[in-house]
């Protein structure tokens, strides 16, 4: 069997995989009887080690729980089961004109329950939110083998205290998710991407707020690339074309979406003029089919390369309030060359909403020393500034320290004392959020 991402995602060596709330609630009443902990799996596609596990510990899997309960186009919601993919719930909800509103790279392997747990963001995060605004009820297994059921399908409801977000992005650390309310949106009729090859941070941001405006469409997407990372990406592809200057040290990757293709790639060339008049050594293209379209996105998404140059890479995942992004990679590539001048990340990222994502070009985990360098320099001054050391992937095992360090102590220690009442014998995915 596969461990994903990590692995020490099998290390306990015992899998159950139940088919059935009732089930998972079977499995957690017979382990905490004996006092065995439960670490819960997905598509183990996390990188912060949250779903790793060790003798003496039952992983519970949701492969089995992957039913598409219910699709009401009318609600424009889906019932669906921990263990179905984010790309099986996309491929359903087209059948129906719809989406679920959010995408990532992991569509094919990450699950609703993990990316539930993890508070999955994705490309579309700046618009539609992450898995907490796209939620409206869910199931989940307590720590004592009780069910907690509110699978509300409506968006209004002001009836006490709404519990769903104790358990998004709690890691599994405080109950077992295994169904889930998510609203749909309408799937837009066409879309149109460019690739834009852009001087500095300041005309990405000018572009994506151009796109923001425009009066054609909608902005589904823009992804940065800084230099480095489309160079590798461009060269693993065998990619190249003629209108775009790769010497240009960032790149944006921009989407709309809307009723008529040829009408946003109008409103595309519109930008893109309108670009040039304050930046004009911009180069771009804008993707004339559906084929260039999917390969400009791999350009993108294909994050894999990196790992195999690199494996094992050491990547970090941080969120900048978008006024400080330019601030913040200055002072970063400041710091890192003083640290090593051979450390160079790959950076790329969700810029709208200010997700970045710097991998390094290192083979295996940093030695202790240089990966607390490298983390002084990624996380100085985020919190005040307010930004987030984990934007998206989590906490899990890997994030533990840096959670410490930089949260405020009074969210601490109230996140303990949830985590004793829910799950006094921590029994649930125990070592993950909690040192």
């Amino acid at each position: 069997m596969d461990p994903g991402w990590h692995p020490a995602n099998l290390g306990a060596g015992v899998i159950v995989s139940p088919r059935s709330t009732a089930e998972v609630a079977d499995v957690v009443r017979v382990a905490a009887r004996h006092g065995v902990p439960i670490v819960p799996h997905g598509g183990r596609t996390g990188l912060v080690g949250g779903g790793i596990s060790r003798p003496g510990e039952i992983i519970l899997s949701s492969a089995r729980l992957n039913r598409v309960e219910r699709l009401d186009a009318v609600e424009r919601v889906a019932v669906v089961e921990a263990g179905v993919t984010l790309e099986a719930l996309q491929v359903a909800a087209a059948e129906r004109g719809l989406e679920p509103g959010i995408d990532l790279a992991a569509r094919g392997t990450a699950t609703i329950g993990g990316m539930t747990s993890t508070n999955a963001g994705g490309i579309m995060a700046f618009r539609n939110g992450v898995m907490r605004h796209r939620i409206l009820g869910l199931e989940a297994v307590m720590a004592d083998g009780s069910i907690y059921s509110d699978l509300t399908r409506v968006v209004k409801n002001a009836a006490g205290y709404d519990l769903k977000h104790l358990f998004i992005g709690a890691e599994g650390t405080l109950g077992i998710v295994t169904r889930v309310a998510i609203k749909l949106d309408p799937l837009p009729k066409a879309t149109a991407t460019a690739l834009l090859g852009l001087p500095s941070i300041a005309a990405l941001q000018a572009a994506i707020d151009l796109a923001l405006r425009s009066d054609v469409g909608q902005l589904r997407a823009a992804e940065a690339l800084w230099q480095g990372y489309l160079h590798l990406t461009s060269k693993a592809l065998g990619w190249s074309e003629a209108g775009v200057d790769l010497a240009q040290p960032v790149f944006l990757l921009l989407g709309l979406s809307g009723s008529d293709t040829s009408a946003l790639q109008a409103a595309l060339e519109r930008i893109f003029e309108e670009l040039a008049e304050a930046f004009p050594d911009i180069t771009g293209i804008i993707a004339t089919s559906v084929a260039q379209e999917r390969m400009l996105w791999r350009l993108r998404e294909d994050t894999d390369i990196i790992y195999r140059a690199y494996p094992a890479a050491p990547s970090y995942d941080v969120s900048v309030p978008l006024s400080e992004i330019e601030a913040y990679v200055d002072r970063v590539t400041r710091e890192l060359a003083a640290i090593d001048p051979g450390l160079k990340p790959f950076v790329f990222g969700h810029l709208a909403d200010g997700n970045l994502h710097l991998v390094f070009n290192h083979a295996g985990p940093f030695a202790e020393g240089i990966a607390a360098k490298v983390e002084a320099a990624l996380y100085h001054g985020l919190g005040q500034c307010g930004g987030s050391f984990s934007a998206e992937h989590g906490v899990g095992s890997k994030r533990i320290h840096s959670l410490v360090q930089t949260a405020d102590p009074v969210k601490l220690a109230s996140m303990r004392a949830i985590k004793e009442l829910l799950d006094p014998a921590n029994l649930f995915n125990p070592g993950k959020l909690f040192s």
